[in-house]
C-alpha cells in the first residue's frame, strides 16, 4: 500500500506533518481530515526523489488579470476539497504566464516544506500585496480559506473592472491628442516648406502668425533631433519627479482640484477605500490593521495622510466617521454619514460595501458620459489649431490679391 506524506494546519494555527498509508490520495486525504484542520500538502512518498531547487527570479510585477485568475481558480480547487499543495501544482501547470508559473511553483515548494500559504505569499510582493496576504492568513486561521479566496477574487475583479473603465475613458482623448501632434509635426516639417517658397516669391510682408509658424517649422527641421531628445528628457524628468515624495504630493493635490478629473479621482479612491476596508472587516481583520492595509493600497498621498490620521485617532478611541469628516475635500459628506450609521448599528462592513457600490456605479456612468464631455473640448482644440494654421497660410495670399486689385 502506498505511503503519503501530509502537512495539515489546525484551526489554532499549528501545523503537523506526518506519513500515512492509504489505497490512494482520496482515501489518504479522508483519513487526514478526520483529525480536523486544513490539508496544506499531500503527496505520495516516492523513495529516492529529490525536489529541484527553484531559482529566485526578480520580477517587475504580475498583471492584475493573472492575480484574479489565480484567486478564482485556487478558491474553486480548495473549496472542492483539493489540498493546497496539489491545487498550486495544478495552477502552475495551467498558467500560461511565465512569471505567474514561477511564483506558483515557489509557493508549491514552500507549502510542501510546511510553510503556511500566507507566509509563502508574503515572499512575493510583486504578485501578492498586503491585502491578499492578510485575507489568506485570516482564512487559514479561521478554517475558511476557500471563502477568503472567493472574497479576494471578487475584490480583484472589481479592481480590474474599475481600472478598465478609467483607462477606457482616457484612451479616446489620448489617441486624438497623439494624432494631432503627429499631424502637426508632419505639416510643419514636410508640407509647410513647400509653401514657404510661394511666400518668398510674393514679396509681401508676412503677418506675425505666419512668421511664427515659419520659425516653428525651421526650428523643427533644423533642430529636430534636439527637440525630440529634449521632449523625451522632459517627460523622463517629470516621471522621475512624480515618483518622489514632493512630486506625489503635488500630483495628488492637482488631481483633486482639476475640474474634470476631480470627480473621477475622488470617486475611484472612495470606491477602493470602501470596498477594501469592507472586505477586510468581513474577513475578520481588525479595524486598525485593515486601515493600515488600505492606506498602503491607495496611491493618492492626500488619502494616505487622511488614513494615517484615522489609524492614530481610531487607536485612541475616536470614531472613524469623525476622522473622515475632517477631510471634506476628498471624502464627500455621504461617506462619513454612512460609516457613522454602520458604526452605530454594528454593520460597518455592509455600509462600506454600499458606499463602494454607489461610487462604482457613479464611475461606470461617468466613464460612459466621458466621451460626450471630452469630445466638444477636443473639437474646439482641433478646430482652433486648424483655424490658426489656415489663417496664417491664407492671410499673405489675401494681401497679394488686395495689392493686385
Amino acid at each position: 500500500m502506498p505511503q503519503y506524506t501530509y502537512t495539515i494546519r489546525m484551526h489554532d494555527g499549528t501545523q503537523h506533518t506526518g506519513t500515512i498509508e492509504a489505497e490512494d490520495a482520496a482515501h489518504a486525504a479522508k483519513q487526514v481530515r478526520q483529525g480536523g484542520g486544513i490539508i496544506t500538502a499531500l503527496e505520495e512518498a516516492t523513495p529516492g526523489t529529490t525536489r529541484k531547487k527553484l531559482s529566485d527570479i526578480q520580477l517587475f510585477g504580475v498583471p492584475l488579470k493573472e492575480r484574479v485568475l489565480f484567486a478564482v481558480n485556487l478558491s474553486v480547487m480548495v473549496g472542492s476539497g483539493l489540498p493546497i499543495a496539489r491545487a498550486l501544482k495544478n495552477l502552475s501547470e495551467q498558467s500560461k504566464n511565465k512569471a505567474t508559473r514561477t511564483i506558483v511553483l515557489q509557493l508549491y515548494a514552500d507549502v510542501l516544506k510546511g510553510t503556511g500559504l500566507a507566509d509563502a505569499m508574503a515572499k512575493h510582493p510583486e504578485m501578492f500585496d498586503d491585502l491578499f496576504v492578510n485575507m489568506v492568513r485570516v482564512g487559514e486561521v479561521g478554517g475558511n480559506l476557500d471563502e477568503a479566496l472567493t472574497l479576494i477574487a471578487h475584490q480583484l475583479e472589481k479592481e480590474q473592472t474599475l481600472r478598465a473603465r478609467v483607462r477606457g475613458a482616457m484612451m479616446y482623448p489620448a489617441i486624438v491628442l497623439f494624432a494631432m501632434v503627429g499631424i502637426a509635426v508632419l505639416m510643419l516639417t514636410y508640407i509647410l516648406p513647400q509653401i514657404m517658397g510661394v511666400f518668398s516669391d510674393m514679396g509681401v510682408q508676412l503677418p506675425a502668425s505666419t512668421l511664427f509658424i515659419i520659425k516653428l517649422s525651421d526650428g523643427l527641421r533644423t533642430h529636430g533631433i534636439a527637440v525630440a531628445l529634449g521632449t523625451l528628457g522632459g517627460i523622463g524628468a517629470l516621471a522621475l519627479f512624480l515618483r518622489t515624495i514632493p512630486g506625489k504630493k503635488l500630483f495628488s493635490r492637482f488631481t483633486v482640484t482639476m475640474p474634470v478629473v476631480k470627480s473621477m479621482v475622488i470617486a475611484v479612491n472612495c470606491a477602493r477605500f470602501a470596498r477594501i476596508h469592507s472586505s477586510l472587516l468581513r474577513s475578520g481583520v481588525s479595524v486598525i490593521e485593515s486601515l493600515t492595509i488600505v492606506r498602503n493600497t491607495l496611491t493618492n498621498t492626500l488619502y494616505r495622510d487622511a488614513l494615517d490620521d484615522a489609524i492614530a485617532s481610531v487607536a485612541r478611541g475616536t470614531s472613524l466617521a469623525d476622522v473622515i469628516r475632517k477631510y471634506p475635500k476628498i471624502f464627500p459628506i455621504m461617506v462619513p454619514q454612512m460609516i457613522d450609521v454602520g458604526e452605530e448599528t454594528g454593520k460597518t462592513g455592509a455600509m462600506l460595501l454600499k458606499i463602494a457600490e454607489f461610487y462604482e456605479s457613479y464611475i461606470d456612468q461617468m466613464t460612459k458620459n466621458m466621451s460626450s464631455i471630452i469630445e466638444p473640448l477636443l473639437m474646439l482644440l482641433i478646430g482652433g489649431g486648424v483655424g490658426f494654421f489656415a489663417v496664417a497660410m491664407l492671410k499673405p495670399m489675401y494681401s497679394v490679391l488686395e495689392n493686385i486689385k
